[in-house]
């Protein structure tokens, strides 16, 4: 090995992953196989500790391992992946706020359902209902009446 490869452990407490996450990324193609040492163990360049941190950055903004893929190849070939990358984020976005409206749809149902279980008895019945406070909410019927 050279002075200028590390070996997965050191590139693993480099980027702050765990070494089959990095083992990962050579099995689907976001880190290329490295070069082995005549023990067989890998050797990693300055170049994979940055697409590995490139890599771990895309994901903390929730983009998914097929568009990082995306990205990385198009940079391999030398094409900018700009435009690409604002196709990405544009659905990210999307995404996002999508996500964050269910959530206060949720927050307001669970507001709901807890201070209507403030109201009520505690109480045990002979029907199969396990709890008649979480039963009640719109969740619930709405599931009930998809399964139908």
């Amino acid at each position: 090995m050279t002075a200028t490869t590390i070996r997965i452990g050191e590139l693993a407490e480099e980027v702050g992953v765990d070494p089959p996450t990095i083992r990962y990324y050579e099995s689907i193609g976001v880190l290329p196989e490295p070069e082995r040492t005549p023990s067989g163990y890998r050797a990693y360049t300055p170049e994979d500790i940055e697409r590995v941190r490139f890599v771990t950055l895309a994901r903390s903004l929730g983009l998914h391992l097929d568009d990082i893929r995306q990205i990385l190849a198009l940079r391999d070939r030398g094409e900018a992946p700009c435009r690409f990358v604002r196709d990405v984020l544009d659905r990210q976005v999307d995404a996002v706020e999508e996500r964050i409206c269910q959530l206060q749809e949720l927050a307001t149902e669970l507001r709901r359902l807890r201070a209507k279980a403030r109201r009520l008895p505690d109480m045990a019945s002979e029907d199969p209902c396990v709890c008649h406070i979480l039963q009640s909410s719109k969740h619930h019927k709405n599931r009930s009446r998809k399964e139908r």
